[in-house]
């Protein structure tokens, strides 16, 4: 008869091979993580002046809807035709569009949208 050796049942969980590669992966990310790039990224400055090439166009939108340029009201075929003939004079003038508080929506919207081949941007006052 052969004799047995019963093995008894642990009922307790080995640690230390989890706490050594633990470690191990510890020190590797220590010694690699200097060695990664953040990204840099440039923001922009508050506050810093723009240098326009030209000064802009600047189509004002009165309170009842008329547009003008340079103090002449004109209508809405005549007003484009005005803009590009000014753009193509100086390609790198930008469209400012003042508009009344007062103004529907609507009309700056559509404004902006029959000139929108060109750079449009909104003239606004600055908060006092």
């Amino acid at each position: 008869m052969s004799r047995r050796k019963s093995r008894r049942l642990m009922n307790q969980i080995n640690v230390v091979p989890y706490i050594d590669v633990t470690l191990v992966l510890l020190v590797i990310f220590m010694v690699t993580a200097p060695m990664t790039n953040p990204g840099i990224v440039e923001l922009p400055q508050v506050g810093q002046t723009l240098k326009q090439a030209a000064a802009p166009i600047v189509i004002t939108v009165k309170a009842d809807g008329r547009a003008e340029i340079e103090g002449k009201v004109m209508e809405r075929d005549q007003l484009l035709f005005e803009v590009k003939t000014q753009v193509e004079k100086n390609p790198e003038r930008a469209i400012v569009i003042a508009a009344d508080k007062n103004v529907q929506y609507d009309k700056v919207v559509t404004l902006m949208d029959s000139l929108k081949q060109y750079k449009v941007g909104l003239l606004l006052k600055p908060a006092s």
